[in-house]
């Protein structure tokens, strides 16, 4: 039996359903894998889930499609059964409409004395868990008709869900449901870690996500390109130990215009816990007043004039733009004033509200839009940004230029040549000042001379890191602020 240690071990390789069908197809074609022997394999590590998930389970319902998908379910119910749990397999497509490798599961099932019925017809009974085997990855039209009362069925009957190789109705590429999809507790994924289920609402359906690669040999995985990349862990370098606040950079903050100071405040307070040396603010006078009292570490400036901000820009290493920074002449002079100047830059907020206004290109800038702010830049619904998060990043980047962080469950983060995700993070963090604490952290790794790419990806994922230890008192009620003290400890 596998551990859960060896189940829940995910990839860092993010494929689409396409590659994956690939690879499968590989395995057969040229590495002697026969696609039986694949399929059965797969149910019994479906099956490892169950007794590792549900080790009281005695009752299983297993609802199964016509595909390979149902082949791997018809494997789990004959498990089952060796184990002596009490099995029905519900079944919404004709026994005859049943070919291949599938069929061979099946009659195996019923050989063993399995019970099939239909789920439309059947009343459901009383069980401890149920099996997802309807769709697998294949899936390319939205789900209508009886599948999706039966989808529905399941979401309803209040049983725990494991979903195999991905929730029926999910799509495997951009991680939205089509028209309906399974809500599973557990889903167990097989050969490659499909892009979709690690972005958008695919959260909400896969629930805890277990991987397999079915023993399939490295140089099959060696003929597909990844899509993109799941960041699992990062690292940052060890400090010298004589180091000075000058070695660890100067952060430059603008924004904070009247009604807005909390936003600056949040993340010129997270640079300085993400180890920036220095930390300078740009903002109204009255503002720069309170960060005197409040937090003494930061350099607050009082700027009105843009000669003002010119003497702390010749200054700064990182340039931050956007937080708190509101959309009057103000912030507009101030956004404006930036342009001629060398210095990376972080841009977030009504940052990029005068972006997507004026546009603009440059290679040396990371862009940090939650799916609103997207949709602002490519001048599109957001319901468009959301439909696809892995071409939306992409298209901004080769609009915008520099490194693209489209916020969100499943953060995306590109420059162009390499996609990475970040799955840490909770529902908690959706609340107001969260993403400014995050261009903070940002601004602060690019202060300390981290190239772009990698600020933006150690950013993202120990944000979402430091609002996971915050949470731990729970999500609900969970402030911005509230990070403050585990940015320092993910950090270290």
């Amino acid at each position: 039996m596998f551990t859960d240690k060896d189940l829940k071990q995910l990839p860092a390789e993010l494929y689409s359903a396409e590659q994956v069908g690939k690879m499968d197809r590989i395995a057969i074609e040229e590495q002697g894998f026969s696609g039986f022997s694949l399929m059965t394999q797969a149910g019994r590590v479906a099956f490892n889930v169950v007794e590792l998930c549900y080790p009281n389970a005695r009752k299983m319902h297993v609802f199964c499609g016509s595909g390979n998908n149902g082949g791997d379910g018809f494997v789990v119910a004959s498990e089952a059964l060796n184990k002596g749990f009490r099995v029905v397999v519900f079944l919404l497509c004709p026994v005859s409409s049943i070919t291949g490798d599938a069929r061979v599961a099946l009659d195996a099932y019923v050989l063993s004395g399995g019970t099939i019925k239909t789920p439309l017809l059947e009343p459901l009974s009383t069980c401890d868990v149920v099996i997802d085997a309807l769709f697998g990855t294949g899936l390319s039209r939205s789900i209508s008709g009886d599948y999706q009362r039966v989808i529905e069925q399941i979401n309803n009957f209040d049983v725990p869900v494991i979903a195999i190789d991905i929730p029926s109705g999910l799509s495997a590429d951009t991680g939205q449901p089509m028209g309906c999809a399974v809500v599973a507790q557990q889903t167990i994924t097989f050969i490659g870690l499909k892009a979709g289920m690690v972005t958008g609402q695919a959260s909400s359906f896969c629930g805890d996500l277990f991987f397999s690669s079915l023993d399939i040999p490295a140089v099959v995985y060696d003929q597909c390109k990844p899509q993109a990349f799941l960041t699992t862990n990062v690292s940052l370098p060890h400090r010298n130990r004589c180091a000075h606040k000058g070695d660890h950079g100067h952060v430059l903050l603008i924004g904070g215009d009247y009604g807005f100071c909390g936003a600056i405040r949040l993340a010129s307070e997270a640079s300085i816990r993400a180890g920036s040396g220095l930390v300078s603010v740009a903002t109204r006078i009255e503002h720069a007043m309170q960060f005197v009292l409040a937090r003494p570490e930061i350099m607050a400036h009082a700027v009105e004039e843009i000669s003002q901000l010119v003497v702390l820009m010749d200054k700064a290493s990182v340039i931050v733009v956007g937080p708190g920074l509101g959309q009057n002449s103000w912030g507009e002079s101030l956004f404006k004033a930036i342009e001629p100047y060398k210095q990376p830059k972080v841009v977030d907020a009504d940052g990029l509200n005068f972006l997507a206004k004026w546009g603009g290109f440059s290679d040396n800038w990371i862009l940090t839009p939650h799916p609103g702010e997207a949709a602002r830049l490519m001048h599109c619904s957001v319901d468009e940004i959301q439909r696809d998060r892995y071409t939306a990043a992409r298209d901004i980047q080769s609009t915008y230029g520099g490194v693209v962080v489209l916020k969100g469950p499943g953060t995306i983060i590109t420059d162009g040549m390499t996609t990475k995700v970040t799955v840490t993070g909770n529902p908690g963090m959706a609340c107001g000042g969260s993403g400014d604490v995050l261009t903070g952290i940002i601004a602060a790794f690019v202060a300390q001379k981290m190239p772009l790419m990698e600020a933006a990806v150690c950013g993202a994922f120990l944000h979402g890191k430091a609002g996971d230890q915050a949470a731990v008192l729970g999500e609900r009620g969970l402030l911005a602020s509230d990070l403050m003290p585990y940015i320092r400890s993910v950090v270290n």
